[in-house]
């Protein structure tokens, strides 16, 4: 039988999630064993991610069917939205003015929106539909989590906490549009699925790889 969309997402996401091991950070900061220290190279790793990740998705949605460009579109305005959010998180971790402009970031964090920068320069937008999609619901766990812990373990107020609040969230219009770009590119044959799944690994990958380098080195 063939899949439908929603079930190709989910399945997919199911299998590649990554193993709860794998972060070693967000565990420490929902304990609030962290030191504050990590939570600022959070912040100033974040201001270099963000704005790289939505030129991405502006550039994917350029070479994307319609379906694919409107899930990338979506991406890159919500990326708008959580820059300001992060703004004032990082101000709440002191992590503004010169202290920000001084930070140099560390390459295994920012492996990962350079790894998001080469699909959107080379990879097919519909399979970076079903890649992207695969990995967000792990962020959105591990952001759940932290926002929990800023507020219970660190005293965070809420409007410090909105960055990880607003990817935590459900996104139903989000959800739509990505079952939307993945059932037309099924239909219309423009689906890789052993390719997206290998991307979505590397995603989850340099992922990982991101929450390691903040433990190791902040």
């Amino acid at each position: 039988m063939t899949r439908t969309a929603r079930e190709l997402l989910e399945t997919t996401a199911g299998e590649l999630a990554p193993d709860p091991g794998s972060n070693p950070l967000v565990p420490l900061i929902a304990r609030g064993e962290a030191d504050r220290a990590v939570l600022t190279a959070l912040a100033l790793e974040q201001r270099r991610v963000i704005p790289a990740d939505r030129r991405a998705f502006l550039h994917l949605a350029e070479r994307a069917d319609p379906e694919s460009a409107a899930y990338f579109t979506a991406l890159a305005e919500g990326e708008a939205l959580a820059a300001g959010h992060l703004e004032t998180f990082a101000a709440a971790c002191g992590a503004d003015g010169a202290r920000a402009d001084a930070y140099v970031p560390l390459p295994g964090c920012q492996s990962y929106p350079a790894y998001v920068a080469w699909l959107a320069l080379n990879a097919n937008p519909s399979d970076v539909v079903l890649a992207l999609t695969v990995n967000f619901s792990a962020w959105g766990g591990y952001c759940a989590t932290i926002a929990k812990a800023l507020r219970t373990r660190y005293g965070f107020g809420d409007e410090a906490c909105a960055f990880f609040d607003f990817f935590a969230e459900p996104a139903p219009g989000l959800d739509r549009a990505a079952v939307q770009a993945v059932r037309t590119a099924l239909e219309e044959g423009r689906l890789d699925e052993k390719r997206a799944r290998r991307y979505a690994d590397l995603l989850q990958t340099y992922e990982a790889m991101f929450w390691a380098t903040l433990r190791e080195h902040a």
